[in-house]
């Protein structure tokens, strides 16, 4: 019997009707397995929404506070942003298309490049990367609230974290459903703002003299780079519910309009407050701009606008949980039982407000350190996703293969794995953080160039190593899969005749037709 079948069984045992308490019928029963094809509930229109939402919170607005600390004008950060920010979220937005193919979470599917036991490198990397996230979130919000109401900032702290647990507990369709509504509800007032800004009526003085400088210019590139490159491991934990029929270009453009809009959109505020009224905290920043405009306005935007980033975090609590989850079933298969995401995601969210309480102060050198070293971390993971997906197997994979630890894919994935770390170190001598300057950084002013380092060398090395993959019997390992999914009633049985070009499935006969 392998992993799957019992996964199956215990599962069915789990969530019977007839077993399961009434407190958790709203809970999410699936984890990091597959999703079936008659729960494949899932809309494009809500991948927009998600995407856009997830920028649209006040990290998104610190991120435009770099350019101006480093003495770029307004105009000259606002187009770092946006074109870092177009160049990040292709990585990003083509990551979505795995979702409805393969229907499981982003990280399962690098068994394929990394191995079953292999894939722990880059989930400790994604980890790491989604806790940044929440540490930087919880700085903003806890030193924001402390100077704006008093509030105790280990109390809002503990809160917040609570609320993300929550979220993260009840999955999938409370956090899609969460996104919706804080979306139609903060887009009147985040325009509402814009419009006071360009009219003048949110205040502020004329900006202090600024230069143009290509490193400083780089710098704010890089880093809107990273925000949405950072997001490249969840992707797909948030478009795996969309049937397999939807068409690639669809889901790619609109995750990519979605978190494109919003981040440069929040961005280019926070390089007009950063300028006009000398903000370093994107809370008291756009409360102050807010209330000019018409008293107690700003105070509502804030109190939404943190509503918004606790319910970011709930999403990256949801996906380190699926992370952790995975990590040990490469180790050890398990059963991801409710109980196991309820305690996976307590100890992340405890571990991120330790942190973000006790280690970090200074919000703009932790948001500039943190986006910069999350691109460090998964640009050499990203590129090698990407090409053995869509350029090697072509998003043909065995997904019953990725549950085997003997199976296809194999336990160690050297090529994926030789390429990600060649690229990391290869990068190293680039790095330019606070806390760490390479030697060529400093030689060079602070021209930080580590991601491109990463994406040609990382990028190349798995060209070369994956001319070496052998597939010639991946085609019957999908025949096998696709048949064993369907006798599990995962997948539907389709009409096998079907013209492969109408639909974007999972896997193909070696034929070259469509199986289900």
């Amino acid at each position: 019997m392998t992993v799957l079948d019992v996964r199956e069984h215990e599962e069915q045992q789990l969530t019977s009707p007839d077993e399961e308490p009434l407190i958790l019928a709203a809970i999410e029963t699936h984890s990091i397995d597959v999703i079936p094809d008659k729960e494949r509930h899932g809309t494009i229109r809500q991948q927009g929404v998600f995407w856009f939402l997830s920028n649209t919170q006040t990290l998104s607005v610190a991120v435009g506070f770099i350019g101006i600390a480093l003495g770029l004008s307004v105009r000259w950060t606002i187009a770092a942003v946006v074109l870092g920010n177009a160049f990040g979220t292709v990585f990003m937005a083509l990551h979505a298309s795995q979702g409805p193919r393969l229907g499981l979470p982003q990280m399962i599917q690098s068994r394929a490049q990394f191995g079953y036991r292999g894939v722990v490198l880059p989930l400790f990397l994604a980890l790491f990367t989604y806790l940044i996230f929440a540490v930087l979130d919880t700085v903003i919000i806890t030193q924001g609230f402390n100077q704006i109401f008093g509030w105790n900032t280990v109390v809002v702290g503990v809160v917040i974290a609570v609320v993300a647990v929550l979220l993260a507990v009840y999955g999938y369709d409370w956090l899609h459903r969460a996104f919706r509504v804080l979306f139609w509800v903060s887009l009147p007032l985040w325009l509402v703002l814009t419009i006071g800004i360009l009219t003048g009526s949110a205040g502020g003085r004329p900006a202090p003299h600024s230069a143009f400088g290509w490193i400083a210019f780089f710098v704010v590139f890089a880093a809107s780079a990273s925000n949405n490159i950072s997001y490249a491991p969840v992707v797909s934990d948030y478009s795996r519910y969309l049937p397999r029929s939807t068409p690639f270009g669809r889901v790619v453009t609109s995750v990519y309009v979605g978190a494109f809009l919003s981040l440069s959109w929040l961005a280019a505020i926070g390089a007009w407050l950063a300028a006009h009224l000398g903000a370093t905290d994107a809370l008291t920043s756009v409360q102050q701009a807010g209330n000019h405009i018409t008293s107690g306005f700003g105070t509502a935007l804030i109190t939404v606008a943190t509503i918004a980033l606790v319910a970011t975090m709930g999403e990256m609590a949801y996906s380190g949980q699926l992370v952790v989850l995975t990590a040990i079933d490469s180790i050890r298969p398990i059963r991801p039982t409710v109980t196991k995401r309820v305690v996976t995601a307590s100890v992340f969210a405890t571990t991120w407000a330790v942190l973000g309480l006790a280690v970090f102060h200074n919000v703009t050198t932790a948001v500039d350190d943190g986006l910069t070293l999350s691109l460090y971390l998964l640009t050499p993971w990203t590129i090698v996703n990407l090409y053995d997906y869509f350029f090697v197997r072509k998003g043909k994979y065995a997904i019953t293969e990725l549950e085997n630890r003997k199976g296809l894919y194999g336990v160690w994935g050297w090529r994926g794995i030789a390429a990600y770390v060649a690229g990391f170190a290869a990068a190293v001598p680039f790095w330019d953080l606070s806390f760490y300057v390479s030697p060529v950084a400093k030689a060079t002013n602070g021209l930080d160039i580590t991601f491109i380092v990463e994406l040609l060398v990382s990028g190349v090395l798995y060209v070369i190593f994956a001319r070496s993959i052998d597939l010639s019997g991946d085609a019957q390992a999908i025949e096998a899969s696709n048949a064993k999914l369907i006798q599990l009633g995962i997948l539907e049985p389709r009409d096998r005749t079907e013209p492969v070009q109408r639909r974007s499935v999972i896997a193909y006969s070696s034929s070259g037709e469509l199986v289900r």
